[in-house]
């Protein structure tokens, strides 16, 4: 007696150049996770450049704090309710040419009277101490800031084109605050809210 088999077609091979479906299915799944890593990638980039900003610093304005080259990341969002304090590091358009993007220390708020003599910075009255400056100011000057603008100067403050040259920066021309600098590592560290530590009455 002969054994019987059940009869069946054994499934012809992929001719060449033709893929199986397991191999189509994989190339899908593969292209749409890609899509999705690509899209969640975006926007995730849109959230963070609509709250941070990043700003290569050019001159030697903010030594020592702020080096030429260094590269700053600075909150959008920080001054939404302008709360603006003295000591803040802003990014600004420049009031003299927009197209422009200054960095510095802000020393007035709306409706402070500034005074600068002797190398020491008056402020309504009251003498400050700025432990974060390059060398005491050689120029004097009174200053009586406007309301809805800044009085803003450099920490290298001979050697800055600031308030003290051009006059206030208006609030609306604020960019944002800078947080920290970023690159290069080696010089990575965190821009604290430093207040100037009030010395003594005039």
């Amino acid at each position: 007696m002969k054994d019987s088999f059940p009869e069946y077609e054994l499934p012809e091979p992929p001719s060449e150049g033709e893929k199986s479906p397991s191999s189509l299915n994989k190339l899908a799944k593969f292209l749409l996770d890609l899509l999705q890593m690509l899209i969640i990638t975006l926007v995730l980039y849109l959230v963070i450049d609509a709250v941070i900003g990043r700003v290569q610093v050019e001159s030697i304005s903010m030594l020592n704090t702020i080096e030429p080259g260094e590269l700053i990341m600075v909150s959008k969002l920080a001054y939404r309710q302008n709360d603006f304090q003295r000591g803040d590091i802003v990014v600004f358009h420049s009031p003299q040419t927009p197209s422009e993007d200054f960095i510095k220390r802000v020393v007035g708020l709306p409706g402070d009277e500034v005074v600068v003599e002797k190398g020491r910075v008056y402020i309504n009255g009251i003498a400050y101490e700025e432990p974060y400056i390059r060398a005491e100011p050689l120029y004097s000057g009174t200053w009586q800031v406007p309301p809805d603008s800044l009085f803003v100067l450099g920490d290298n403050r001979n050697q800055s084109s600031d308030s003290h040259e051009w006059g206030f920066v208006p609030i609306e021309n604020v960019f944002g605050r800078a947080l920290m600098i970023y690159w290069p590592p080696s010089q990575m560290k965190v821009l604290q809210r430093t207040n100037p530590v009030t010395a003594s009455a005039p």
